[in-house]
């Protein structure tokens, strides 16, 4: 590669095979990254609505499946069929205690399915750096051989193998970059919706342990929409 032809495409057919081989997985890596921010953007922004109208709906004075939303009517159903399991000498406080616990359970699993793919996010931007800093060092030092070899080192010479090596480092930081954002963005909204959902579980769960208890001292059988 000339001195006047400096550019990306250029910089990466010239390059030394290493170099090419760390600037083909750090692109695979951002475009990975990319697809799953875009996919998470997705499913938290749907999760978290469907959480806050869980929230409104186990407010609510009478519980409706149909109120609650994609993984939330599942958190309901789970806490609604082990209410209709009842233990001898159990008082509210147990009975609403071991439906939340029930309920926690399901919550659990789908947030835990919610989470996959994002640590992928924490390894890119973690790993990203160090990626492009070897193709870095590798490109650098493969222009100081051939400087030694060819006794050039006017900066014609040296500028192009310089420039291709530390493009492996400034892709390296636009792979990582992105991806640590998203992260703690993810994090963040993560913990939040879990908060939120806790909150929401808690409120049906005294809900149906009132009305249960309530229901069971008028004689009634306690029905669900």
């Amino acid at each position: 590669m000339n001195g006047a032809d400096v550019s990306i495409i250029s910089m990466f057919l010239h390059a030394d095979p290493v170099v090419q081989g760390v600037m083909v997985i750090l692109f695979l890596a951002s475009l990975a990254s990319w697809v799953v921010i875009f996919e998470k953007i997705f499913l938290l922004r749907q999760t978290h609505r469907d959480i806050r109208l869980f929230m409104k709906a186990a407010g609510a004075p009478g519980l409706r499946l149909d109120a609650c939303p994609g993984l939330t009517r599942s958190i309901a159903e789970a806490g609604l069929a082990e209410s209709r399991e009842r233990s001898g000498g159990e008082n509210r406080a147990d009975f609403r205690a071991r439906l939340e616990s029930v309920m926690r359970v399901a919550l659990v699993g789908h947030l835990d399915r919610l989470e996959q793919r994002v640590l992928f996010l924490a390894t890119v931007g973690a790993s990203s750096p160090f990626i492009g800093l070897f193709g870095t060092v590798w490109g650098i030092m493969n222009s100081f051989i051939g400087i030694a070899v060819s006794g050039e080192t006017t900066l014609a010479v040296v500028a192009p193998g310089i420039a291709e090596a530390l493009f492996a480092t400034a892709m390296g930081l636009a792979a990582a970059i992105p991806a640590v954002i998203a992260y703690n963005k993810f994090s963040n909204v993560h913990k939040r919706m879990t908060k939120e959902a806790l909150a929401a579980i808690s409120l049906l769960g005294n809900q149906l342990a009132h009305r249960y208890y309530r229901l069971d001292a008028e004689g009634n059988k306690p029905e669900v929409a």
